[in-house]
């Protein structure tokens, strides 16, 4: 198989399975909504523009997992130190601990990876995949080290070589290392193979916070 008819055959799999999972969710997430919207004033989708392939911008959506009109300062110097080589982990997280932004029903949606949901829209309207290297901001892309560039060859995925290998328990620069290794062997066996260890990953918690 041609890497183009690859390329065609992923895509159509990636369509046929986000619109089968929102029809099944469509409830679930109608129950998020509400829940998002009677714990904190706020919409209950967030809108946040990421980087896609090619270097190209678009809008990600996510559920709101943190009060409206916080700041990412905190998140800001993490990855910066993180992509110095610093040791950032706390109890076993390389993400922010005791982030005040986070709401209660927020963290749990995080933990549980539900806040990523809305993303099943992203993938069908072609801004991402449902396997490919994590969304990143704009302002995370330009600190990135020029030989992590590859990772934009490919669509960004709502899972991933990094969701399964350890998530949050991984610093930034372990993740553009596994985005590296996701291109490099990219096929669509291995897609197969990572969406199956989506599962458990995310009903073992697997590292998210």
């Amino acid at each position: 198989m041609t890497p183009i008819a690859t390329g065609r055959s992923a895509r159509v799999l990636d369509v046929l399975i986000a619109l089968v999972l929102l029809i099944l969710l469509g409830v679930l997430m109608l129950l998020i909504v509400a829940a998002v919207r009677l714990e904190s004033r706020g919409p209950a989708l967030f809108r946040q523009r990421r980087v896609g392939r090619g270097g190209r911008p678009f809008t990600m959506l996510k559920f709101r997992t943190m009060s409206v009109g916080v700041d990412d300062g905190g998140l800001r110097d993490l990855i910066g130190r993180e992509l110095r080589g610093e040791d950032t982990v706390v109890d076993g997280s390389s993400k922010l601990a005791g982030d005040s932004r986070v709401t209660a029903f927020g963290s749990f949606l995080r933990r549980s990876s539900l806040d990523e949901l809305p993303q099943l829209f992203n993938v069908v309207r072609g801004d991402m995949a449902l396997v490919g290297p994590r969304p990143c901001l704009e302002w995370e892309a330009q600190l990135f080290p020029e030989e992590f560039r590859p990772r934009f060859g490919v669509r960004p995925g709502l899972t991933g070589l990094w969701q399964v290998s350890g998530r949050s328990r991984l610093g930034t620069l372990d993740m553009l290392r596994l985005d590296l290794e996701y291109v490099r062997r990219r096929s669509l066996w291995v897609d197969l193979v990572i969406l199956v260890r989506t599962v458990p990953a995310l009903l073992g918690g697997n590292g998210a916070r």
